[in-house]
């Protein structure tokens, strides 16, 4: 198998079963989604959503973030991974859009990498969800599912590269979809320790199979 068919049998699964794919994380604007994206880093989307209510009740935007004291906005996410640093982050964004940005999220990748806590994933989630644009997010389940299902070679061993090749193979409109295709394949199907083979649509052309294959 050709990768384009590779590509185009995947593809064609996830057009033809889940013709809508949208982010898991809850939100009321673009500040909130930017605020969600960072605290999921390295937690689950599940955790993000049953404490956002309570710190989006608290803290509604930028302006009311902006003022706000770490150790009180800790004790609101306490509950995610690395709480103290996300704490400390989302204050200090919520500044930097205050004064630099007037209020409001940019949409340019260069501005979203200046906020603290904003690396290329949450910047391209921001892109592609909150502004509709042709961008690819890769996180742990994008990277981890696109090597198994072999979309990107052994090369690919960054995310940047990752992204990059998938950018090259996927149609520029579906970028956004596609990325939710692979993330959620990877988060309830292609699970990082135990994979529900069984289940999958894709098995019976999974590189697994391949003689020599390292999956």
């Amino acid at each position: 198998m050709t990768q384009s068919e590779r590509y185009n049998r995947i593809f064609d699964y996830f057009r033809q079963t889940q013709p809508t794919a949208d982010t898991e994380l809850e939100f009321g604007s673009v500040y909130q989604l930017l605020i969600a994206v960072v605290l999921s880093a390295q937690c689950t989307d599940k955790r993000v959503n049953m404490i956002t209510p309570a710190l989006f009740r608290a803290f509604p935007d930028a302006m009311a973030m902006a003022v706000a004291d770490e150790m009180e906005v800790f004790e609101y996410v306490k509950s995610v991974s690395y709480p103290n640093a996300k704490a400390k982050h989302i204050v200090a964004l919520s500044r930097m859009i205050m004064e630099d940005y007037g209020g409001e999220v940019p949409s340019d990748m260069d501005l979203l990498l200046k906020l603290p806590g904003v690396g290329r994933k949450t910047a391209n989630v921001i892109q592609a969800v909150a502004f509709s644009m042709n961008a690819m997010p890769v996180d742990t389940h994008v990277y981890r599912v696109s090597h198994r299902m072999g979309l990107v070679p052994q090369t690919c061993n960054t995310p940047l590269k990752v992204e990059q090749h998938l950018v090259k193979h996927i149609p520029s409109d579906e970028l956004g979809r596609a990325h939710h295709w692979l993330l959620l394949h990877g988060r309830y199907v292609c699970k990082s320790l135990k994979p529900l083979c069984s289940k999958c649509p894709f098995d019976s052309f999974c590189p697994k199979k391949l003689e020599n294959s390292k999956l």
